[in-house]
């Protein structure tokens, strides 16, 4: 069972530019790097498919003196004909050879006849070995757990598909787009877990899977640790990260006596392993954001299904109307920030969330998103227009109209104004809308046009 990514289109893209240099595609374990790279080899009349895990593909690179020598074993020992037709040759887990990602650029610079590919799941740590990483001889990318669009492919669910790419969504799809948003949100979007789903079509079979996943990033990052002691702080944050508050302080994490620069140094390990990321809160209304590393910030786990997982609390979301009213809708806004983020292939590509913390006050709004010359709050929630006060401090502050609210209900546009009396609009998406954010957001602006 194969099923379609947004990001083929992408590797097409790549295929097919003159400039085109080795690719590099980056995200955390299992979520389909290797995948996609096969079912894209179809576009290739030949493709050497190597695992740099094996000691024969690792020796290539560590006792052969250059990229012709490389090439030329290569095509030999896979027997390889060389006719002239293009070839494909993918460097998979290219992280346990340093000496490989080095090459690279001379596959640019000295083979640009050939079609690289390199896929590994922890490179941020292999990058740390690499005396001269080759920047501009490569082209990087950032696949990441599907997205809602993506569930609905894999679902073959092209009804659902047609409403999702109208704009703006008809209300009479506004209630099969939310059940079925409601069993993605269960989910999750890792592939395999999502294979499985459409095999059995029910949640029990997918325990045993989300173990697996979660087991396999702990003793991924653990290789990487210094020592005996590292590697029991990685272990007990993994374990008890689910379960923090909204934002967290590094010292005596999870109910533990770990000092703030070990805790620090494990969430920064799972961050390079994109396990776990820290997404640090920034105080800016015009661009660019700028993080404040100073505030406590938050965590953001690579799917909302396993987090849901490593909460158990799959079972009790089934049977909820808003996912809002759910855990204080800590699901639903990790979910919407991971959709985002999902838009977004580039390895710099980073979430944040706005604050403003003054004495006796403060305010949260829960993404802040760059769209053109503005950034724009989208908040997360179904409350009214009352309960929308951080809402309104970012809009008296900002100088433009605009912002965005996910919510249970379907598409509108209100007209609001600030207790200052500054006039705005306020777009509200329904949380299915999550990977259309940027799109909307340019429609948005077009329907109401801001003058200075």
């Amino acid at each position: 069972m194969e099923f379609k990514r947004k990001a083929y289109q992408k590797l097409l893209d790549w295929k097919n530019r003159p400039s085109r240099k080795p690719l590099v595609i980056r995200g955390a374990r299992q979520v389909g790097k290797s995948t996609l790279v096969h079912q894209f080899s179809k576009e290739f009349a030949h493709f050497i498919p190597l695992n740099l895990e094996k000691s024969l593909h690792q020796q290539w690179f560590g006792q052969l003196s250059d990229v012709h020598q490389i090439t030329e074993a290569i095509f030999l020992n896979t027997n390889t004909p060389q006719d002239g037709r293009p070839v494909l040759i993918f460097l998979d887990e290219i992280q346990e050879s340093p000496r490989a990602i080095q090459m690279l650029r001379y596959f640019y610079e000295e083979k640009p006849e050939l079609y690289i590919i390199a896929a590994g799941s922890l490179l941020e740590f292999a990058l740390k070995e690499v005396p001269s990483f080759p920047v501009g001889r490569v082209e990087q990318m950032v696949l990441h757990p599907f997205d809602f669009e993506e569930f609905l492919m894999a679902l073959g669910h092209d009804a659902a598909l047609r409403q999702l790419h109208t704009l703006p969504i008809p209300a009479f799809a506004h209630s099969t787009m939310m059940e079925l948003f409601h069993t993605y949100a269960l989910i999750g979007g890792m592939p395999e877990i999502v294979k499985l789903y459409v095999q059995e079509k029910h949640f029990s079979a997918l325990k045993p899977v989300y173990e697996s996943l979660w087991q396999g990033y702990q003793d991924d990052v653990e290789k990487y640790a210094g020592n005996a002691t590292e590697k029991k702080v990685i272990r007990h944050v993994i374990h008890t990260a689910a379960m923090e508050k909204d934002r967290i302080a590094f010292e005596g994490f999870g109910n533990s006596a770990y000092k703030s620069r070990e805790v620090g140094e494990a969430l920064r390990a799972l961050g390079l392993a994109r396990i776990i990321q820290l997404i640090y809160p920034s105080n800016n209304v015009q661009p660019p954001i700028l993080a404040d590393l100073k505030k406590r910030p938050r965590l953001q786990f690579v799917d909302t299904g396993l987090l849901n997982y490593a909460m158990n609390v799959q079972a009790q979301m089934i049977g909820i109307a808003d996912l809002n009213d759910f855990y204080k809708g800590k699901i639903i806004q990790h979910l919407i920030t991971q959709e985002l983020q999902a838009q977004f292939d580039t390895p710099s590509y980073k979430p944040h969330f706005w604050t403003r913390e003054k004495s006796g006050s403060s305010a949260e709004v829960d993404i802040l998103y760059a769209h053109d010359q503005y950034l724009i709050p989208v908040e997360v929630k179904s409350g009214s227009q009352g309960k929308l006060r951080s809402l309104h401090q970012f809009m008296e502050s900002c100088g433009h109209p605009y912002a965005v609210r996910l919510l249970g209900s379907q598409f509108s546009v209100d007209s609001l104004v600030t207790p200052g009396g500054k006039p705005y609009h306020l777009m509200n998406l329904p949380y299915y809308l999550g990977t259309k954010i940027p799109r909307y957001l340019s429609f948005f602006t077009e329907q109401y046009p801001h003058t200075e």
